[in-house]
């Protein structure tokens, strides 16, 4: 029942983040790198910041908890995994949220489970490990599949039908973009990896295991909200998009903002239900590890139901369609082999 309840908080989570793109379409007369920075002042500052504070008792700080040691490495790989990020918005304008998020998201299971595992020193060619290889070689395959279908996409797709699910659609710098994406976020992986003396010390000091994680994920995301931060304010002084934020009326910006909040929060919700989780799985090693691949496999399937809904998939043939949908049964397998190999 702990395993199953573990799971059943990370599917919540990752609906939320697959949910997370859809307030865009409700934010008018702003440029992209407008939205995006006011965003992640949500994503990766305020919610990531509240659910910090779950973990501090009473008389302790976050400063005494990242004092146990790995705050600084969490918000270097923050950092790193904020490019990743970055890529992640231009991946979805270039291919839309299904594809986008299906290409950047399989990308990002595969090294964020690998990369960890390696550098713990685990061997994954035999006992557990060959587990671990074996559930993230058929998320490699699921992701290579529905690839596969947004390659057919492309081609069967006229450039009007292009333009009207994804305005900036452009598969080939989309792909690039997106397995970018996936391989630097992927260090959000590692930034919770090396701040676990921290998450030893918030249990130490008397926090609830559920929330023990959270000061973790607000380093990373706060490394993370520095590099896009650059960016974005360096794309309104290139553009002149700046003046943009003012520019609205008073319901205008509200609306904005408001969606922006919204937008936000749902992002937080899958690594605030990651870590959460994860806590249900502290009697299954091989899932515990595997618990990243899972969330972004999640992530892969919600984002691609929302693209049907959005009809991004519109004009495409019956069996790009079935391509799709085996691709994602492909994910899905692969969350269901590790959690039957640990019965």
């Amino acid at each position: 029942m702990n395993t199953l309840l573990g799971l059943i908080i990370i599917a919540i989570g990752s609906f939320g983040q697959s949910s997370s793109y859809v307030p865009i379409n409700k934010v008018k007369n702003w440029s992209w790198e407008n939205f995006w920075l006011t965003q992640g002042i949500f994503a990766w500052l305020v919610f990531p910041f509240l659910g910090s504070l779950l973990a501090v008792t009473q008389g302790g700080s976050l400063i005494d908890l990242w004092s146990a040691g790995g705050a600084l490495g969490s918000f270097f790989y923050g950092m790193l995994w904020g490019i990743g990020g970055l890529t992640f918005g231009l991946s979805m304008r270039y291919l839309g949220v299904a594809l986008g998020q299906s290409i950047s998201l399989g990308t990002c299971a595969a090294f964020g489970t690998l990369i960890p595992a390696l550098f713990a020193g685990d061997d994954l060619f035999h006992g557990e490990g060959l587990m671990l290889l074996i559930g993230v070689c058929i998320t490699l395959a699921g992701i290579a599949t529905i690839g596969y279908a947004g390659g057919l996409r492309s081609k069967n797709m006229s450039e009007e039908d292009k333009k009207a699910a994804v305005k900036d659609f452009a598969f080939t710098k989309g792909l690039m973009v997106a397995l970018l994406a996936g391989v630097m976020s992927a260090c959000f992986a590692l930034g919770l990896d090396a701040g676990n003396p921290i998450k030893e010390m918030a249990v130490t000091m008397g926090a609830d295991s559920l929330y023990a994680g959270l000061p973790v994920v607000f380093l990373v995301t706060l490394g993370g909200f520095c590099t896009n931060a650059v960016y974005c304010i360096q794309q309104n002084i290139k553009n002149k998009t700046g003046k943009e934020y003012l520019a609205l009326n008073g319901k205008q910006l509200f609306n904005n903002i408001l969606f922006c909040a919204l937008a936000g929060v749902l992002w937080y919700s899958q690594f605030f239900g990651l870590e959460i989780g994860k806590s249900f799985l502290t009697e299954s090693p091989v899932l515990l590890a595997f618990s990243w691949s899972i969330l972004m496999s999640l992530n892969v399937t919600f984002s691609n139901i929302w693209g049907i809904i959005l009809k991004e998939w519109k004009g495409v043939s019956a069996s790009t369609i079935w391509i799709l949908i085996i691709g994602l049964l492909i994910l899905i397998s692969s969350i269901v082999v590790v959690a039957l190999s640990q019965q």
